[in-house]
């Protein structure tokens, strides 16, 4: 957490936009929460706002995060940050404009991996391939841990994403393309790590049964829109 943590705040600190940045502390095993605090009490500027969440799962924390951010655009990132921060400014004008939703993409055009195993590229394929067939076709990359949620998206779909474990993505992303909303796939540099703890076995299945359990709850309109 902390060089991360660090990276970000010392990007964001050169920007000419004002931004915040948000850590959401949800059942880790380390002192990521003691550690969060202690930095936003040195740095000011952008201010970090540490939200201690009770629950487990990393939709939780990044539903959390979405709907307590005050920003015009609200973006998530996996804490390893394997998209180098500086990669930012491809999801924000002036160099991207004219979208609602901006996922990091592993896959469009342009992208580029570094030191990714073989068999891990295979495993996030067939992730990706799973999504694309039966949930969100037209998409390469779902599952980049990258993404930029105008505040008019965001509110409207975090209020209603109920999914707390590794699916929350694509429950979010299938219900912003029910309603319309415009999504592109932004090229990024990734990094891999080696922390992840994807079973290649099991993981498959869940986000198969997952994704049907998103449509038939669209379905039966478990979706619909709530007030704030």
């Amino acid at each position: 957490m902390p060089p991360s943590l660090a990276a970000a705040h010392a990007y964001l600190r050169h920007q000419p936009y004002t931004s915040e940045i948000i850590v959401v502390e949800n059942g880790s095993q380390d002192l990521t929460a003691v550690v969060a605090e202690a930095f936003a009490a040195e740095h000011e500027q952008p201010p970090v706002r540490v939200i201690r969440e009770h629950g487990r799962g990393k939709g939780l924390a990044v539903r959390t995060g979405m709907l307590a951010a005050r920003g015009q655009y609200r973006f998530f990132a996996d804490v390893d940050l394997s998209m180098p921060i500086e990669e930012l400014a491809k999801f924000l004008p002036p160099q991207l404009d004219g979208f609602d939703i901006a996922l990091g993409s592993r896959e469009a055009p342009g992208a580029r991996r570094f030191n990714e195993p073989a068999h891990r590229h295979i495993q996030g394929r067939v992730f990706s391939t799973l999504v694309k067939w039966f949930a969100l076709p037209g998409f390469e990359d779902t599952q980049c841990g990258f993404k930029l949620f105008t505040a008019r998206a965001a509110e409207d779909i975090f209020r209603v994403q109920v999914f707390d474990g590794m699916s929350f993505d694509v429950e979010a992303l299938f219900i912003a393309q029910q309603r319309g909303y415009q999504i592109v796939e932004v090229p990024v540099d990734w990094y891999y790590r080696s922390e992840s703890r994807v079973n290649p076995l099991v993981d498959p299945l869940n986000m198969l049964r997952d994704i049907l359990v998103i449509r038939r709850n669209w379905a039966a309109g478990k979706y619909v829109k709530r007030d704030a």
